[in-house]
């Protein structure tokens, strides 16, 4: 039997069914795991706000408050619904496109071989949120239930 996109998960005739299905579960665990480090850091920020206002204004944007807020709201309400798989190809872009956004706001200092690191990994989280965009959410997902994934 050829392994396709909708027969990877296919029994032969006559084998025992497999135990965990791979491709429901892979994309679900990478959606939790891609998801987790927005809500760690969305509420990060929301217990210690004074120390996230002064990193903003240190960077020289406008509206530090306002991009505090937006950012809470964004990470925390973004990685909740990515780990959901709720609307997951609009979420996982808007991540993407916060993830490029604050590396190239808060982390172009190349010198420093922490903010390179910081660049390069906002970049690698851009890229797995792609993957999102690309192939959906997955089975194991609002979107599957709602006909979506």
């Amino acid at each position: 039997m050829i392994a396709t996109a909708s027969s990877a998960s296919t029994v032969p005739t006559g084998a025992a069914p497999a135990m965990w299905n791979s491709a429901r579960s892979v994309p679900a665990l990478g959606r939790a795991l891609m998801g987790a480090i927005f809500l760690a850091s969305g509420l990060g920020k929301l217990a210690a706000p004074a120390a996230t206002l002064s990193y903003i204004d240190s960077a020289g944007l406008p509206l530090p408050t306002v991009a505090l807020a937006a950012s809470i709201v964004l990470e925390v309400g973004g990685s909740l619904l990515l780990i959901a798989g709720y609307r997951a190809r609009l979420v996982a872009l808007v991540l993407a496109l916060f993830s490029i956004i604050t590396a190239l706001a808060f982390h172009t200092a190349f010198a420093d071989q922490n903010q390179m690191i910081h660049f390069l990994k906002n970049f690698a989280m851009a890229g797995g949120l792609l993957q999102v965009v690309a192939f959906g959410a997955g089975g194991l997902s609002l979107d599957s239930r709602a006909g979506r994934a």
